[in-house]
């Protein structure tokens, strides 16, 4: 019974995290990137104190802040803040199909890193998966000439590469959290809500012209990309005896997603975006194969999120 009610959860965050890029395009395309995260933030802040009041976790948050005050302020400034700001960025300057596909390599990203920062042994497949998904990234960006190096964005290319960095940087940091994950994640939009808030007042950009359709697109990211699918991706990995199974169903989220962007906003998928995306799945795929007791909790918390 335990191994169908994680499945469904496991499904359910998937195809939540499926649309979030349509919901993306939709919110840029009335919000600055800055205004999106910063509405967001607090309809996410409010579902998870919601969870977390209904779970009896409430109480856990001053102290958890209290007992590490500037590693909370230094992970709420990664994420969500500076990690959705330049990923919106990289929405509004590339084709959605093409930003959330150079942003699911952040994996890969995970494991140079952790190489760096945590000493990690990097394996020969890890290489192989490497070049898999970077080769994935650059067809992607090129738009399939990859020889020209044609780059429609440069700029939103190297945004979208840069979120990969922040999010997998977040991820090494929370490595050694002990602290309850909702409790976790609540905290880092509390903190991040006051910074954010203040950059859209030093922007002043005007929120009188957003439409209703604008403001239910912002709380459906704010709900299922930043804050409940985070929660319902947790219970799936707590509840499963089999995490790979699990973990497995995030490939075909950005699938999904292509199919969505075609079919809703009619936003037109690239054949190289669909060939990279293949290339950039092998290689995680790759780099999941024959994976060790110490890599597979690693994977449980790398695989909580891939938008």
């Amino acid at each position: 019974m335990n191994e169908r009610r994680a499945l469904g959860l496991g499904l359910s965050a998937v195809l939540l995290w499926s649309t979030v890029a349509t919901a993306f395009k939709l919110t840029l395309a009335e919000f600055t990137p800055i205004q999106m995260l910063t509405v967001a933030s607090i309809v996410s802040a409010l579902a998870l104190m919601i969870i977390c009041a209904a779970t009896g976790k409430l109480k856990q948050l001053p102290r958890t802040f209290l007992s590490n005050p500037w590693y909370y302020l230094l992970l709420g400034v990664i994420n969500p803040l500076a990690y959705y700001i330049i990923l919106f960025k990289a929405y509004d300057l590339l084709p959605a199909s093409q930003a959330q596909a150079i942003n699911y390599s952040w994996a890969i990203t995970l494991t140079l890193m952790a190489a760096v920062f945590l000493g990690q042994k990097i394996r020969k497949q890890d290489w192989v998966a490497c070049t898999f998904s970077y080769l994935g990234v650059i067809v992607i960006a090129t738009k399939g000439d990859v020889l020209g190096l044609n780059f429609d964005s440069p700029l939103g290319v190297g945004l979208a590469l840069l979120s990969t960095l922040l999010w997998a940087g977040y991820w090494i940091l929370n490595a050694k959290n002990k602290a309850d994950p909702v409790v976790g994640v609540l905290l880092g939009f509390l903190v991040a809500i006051p910074f954010a808030i203040g950059l859209t007042l030093y922007e002043g950009a005007s929120f009188s012209h957003i439409t209703n359709k604008g403001w239910l697109a912002v709380t459906y990211v704010g709900l299922f990309e930043m804050g409940v699918t985070f929660v319902l991706w947790l219970s799936a990995l707590k509840a499963t005896q089999n995490t790979a199974r699990i973990s497995n169903l995030i490939f075909a989220s950005p699938f999904i997603s292509l199919m969505l962007l075609a079919s809703i906003i009619g936003e037109e998928i690239h054949p190289a975006t669909l060939f990279g995306l293949v290339l950039i799945i092998t290689g995680l795929v790759i780099q999941q194969i024959k994976i060790g007791k110490k890599d597979r909790v690693q994977n449980d918390h790398s695989n909580a999120h891939n938008s």
